[in-house]
């Protein structure tokens, strides 16, 4: 088992390099960048392209944040509605990001402060990418551990009930339900469950957005575990974004845990037992469901990762949270490779140490399974 967790973790070393690599060179191919971005916004003719989306919670105070950094950055206001700008101060905008050298320097300058974990500053925010990450940080991990647990609990169950009663009424009328599930994007889900229960068209039952309420958000997350009216209004926040993320992933795992059970179902061993007179609860629990289970629980490490890092995006933005998926998405459209890339790396090394955690799990569920043996 070490010599196999010893392979994997040198494996993710050309596979972190190969995405960095790939993802580096085709963003700076890709027209536009953070110096014309900045220019744009010195010269009065930038349009935030956040705008549109409501820009999240705190908005306003980011903008405010742009434009001081635009002050500490040193353009003076007579450049402001210019037709031209002076090319000397050009050059020195291009060197406070690091444009002003090569590429292959930039990528190189860059991994080497990755590797100590050194992401630097946002160019359009003036704090460090490392504190920007911390702070929208909760917000992603409680829509992304309530999502990962709420599906698991009703898909499971679900796709066992599927199983045993495969081809019964029962089985006909959920797949109609898993049809639909698969079928309605979970943003479009979102936008429907705003229009009638947010104030939209019909009723004004749970908040538009955000996860606390004003009276609440001044204290925070930790301050707020402590308070039963924090967390009630904690969860009257969020059940609007849960059920638009949860119906985006049942579907898929409910099949998956209904075609696991009835394989394992049809093996000689379940005919066996029962033969021997066991009762159909021992044979499924007792039996069938650690063999069927394996799939499906060993997966639960890279659904969580999934659903944390790149299912909230939409829901962040639809629903006005500040979290990780709506600082990725500003961070692409203001051209901010600081944050682009920094998260990029964390992620990325992250999403490879849970593919292993993922591995992992299949033995501790199953201790035939024999690592050691397999090549990488």
């Amino acid at each position: 088992m070490l010599a196999y967790i010893a392979r994997r973790v040198l494996l993710m070393i050309p596979t972190l390099f190969g995405i960095m690599v790939i993802n580096f060179f085709v963003t700076q191919a890709a027209p536009g960048g953070p110096v014309e971005t900045l220019l744009a916004r010195i010269k009065g003719e930038y349009v935030d392209p956040t705008a549109r989306f409501g820009g999240g919670e705190g908005g306003e105070i980011r903008n405010q944040q742009q434009q001081q950094t635009l002050e500490d950055r040193g353009a003076p206001s007579k450049y402001r509605g210019a037709r031209g700008l002076d090319p000397e101060f050009i050059k020195e905008i291009e060197r406070q990001f690091g444009f002003d050298k090569p590429i292959h320097i930039r990528f190189i300058d860059m991994m080497g402060r990755y590797l100590r974990f050194d992401f630097g500053n946002s160019y359009f925010r003036d704090r460090k990418v490392v504190d920007l990450i911390i702070d929208k940080f909760p917000v992603s991990i409680t829509i992304g551990f309530w999502t990962t647990l709420f599906t698991y609990l009703i898909a499971i169950p679900l796709g066992i009930a599927k199983a045993v009663k495969d081809g019964t009424r029962f089985d006909v009328w959920t797949s109609a339900a898993v049809i639909i599930g698969n079928a309605i994007p979970e943003f479009l889900f979102a936008i429907f469950l705003i229009v009638v229960f947010a104030g939209g068209q019909y009723f004004h039952w749970f908040p538009l957005r955000g996860l606390l309420s004003p009276e609440y958000s001044q204290y925070g997350f930790t301050a707020c575990a402590t308070d039963l009216g924090c967390i009630r209004d904690y969860f009257w926040h969020l059940t609007l974004p849960l059920s638009a993320m949860v119906i985006g992933g049942y579907a898929g795992l409910t099949m998956l845990t209904k075609n696991a059970f009835l394989d394992e179902i049809n093996k000689q061993y379940v005919i066996t037992a029962r033969a021997k007179g066991l009762s159909d609860g021992r044979v499924l629990y007792g039996h069938v469901f650690r063999n069927a289970m394996l799939l499906v629980i060993a997966g639960f490490p890279g659904a969580l990762i999934g659903i944390l890092f790149a299912g909230t995006v939409f829901i962040e933005l639809i629903f006005s949270l500040d979290g990780l998926g709506l600082l990725g998405f500003e961070a692409a459209l203001n051209r901010d490779y600081s944050i682009m890339f920094a998260t990029l790396y964390a992620f990325s090394l992250l999403g490879l140490f849970i593919g292993l955690i993922s591995d992992l799990t299949y033995t501790i569920i199953d201790p035939r399974i024999d690592f050691e043996t397999r090549e990488v």
